[in-house]
């Protein structure tokens, strides 16, 4: 899913999301902006990992694989952000920040937003979905991946 063109859930003025000057996570912000969510596979051993790293945590073959998968998961931890962790985020508190747990990936876990009402009732094991939020204008250009829980708003 797609957030829309003129929607932003982070206000501006937050440093941009680039890889690291080694490339290592290059594929991953690659495919946020291609609207696909990108986890690292060993082609050796199968092992499924996230963050990035240039070796298998399993087999230490390196070079893993990036594979596509799904941008469905479960919130596996939560937090409710009241104290802002940058000086843009000073009038957007509080916000939620999960943990979102991807079965089809091995169970990998990533951090990221949980969109809708900061103060809603949020439930440990919930669905949630992907949504890529797309920053074109920006220099240079880059997109996130927000989450929002199944079935609100036609999910």
């Amino acid at each position: 899913m797609t957030a829309d063109a003129n929607s932003t859930y982070l206000p501006s003025g937050l440093p941009i999301p680039v890889p690291e000057a080694d490339g290592l996570s290059a594929p991953y912000w690659e495919g946020l902006r291609q609207g696909r969510l990108l986890v690292q596979r060993c082609s050796h051993c199968h092992a499924w990992q996230f963050g990035p790293e240039w070796i298998c945590h399993r087999c230490h073959v390196f070079d893993p694989d990036w594979t596509e998968v799904v941008p469905h998961g479960r919130i596996f931890s939560w937090e409710r952000v009241w104290h802002p962790s940058h000086a843009a985020l000073r009038q957007h508190g509080p916000y939620l920040a999960i943990l979102v747990e991807i079965p089809q990936a091995g169970g990998v876990r990533m951090v990221g937003n949980l969109l809708g009402d900061p103060l809603q009732n949020v439930v440990i094991g919930a669905d949630v979905d992907g949504v890529f939020e797309h920053h074109a204008d920006s220099d240079p250009a880059y997109s996130l991946l927000q989450w929002r829980v199944r079935g609100l708003d036609g999910v």
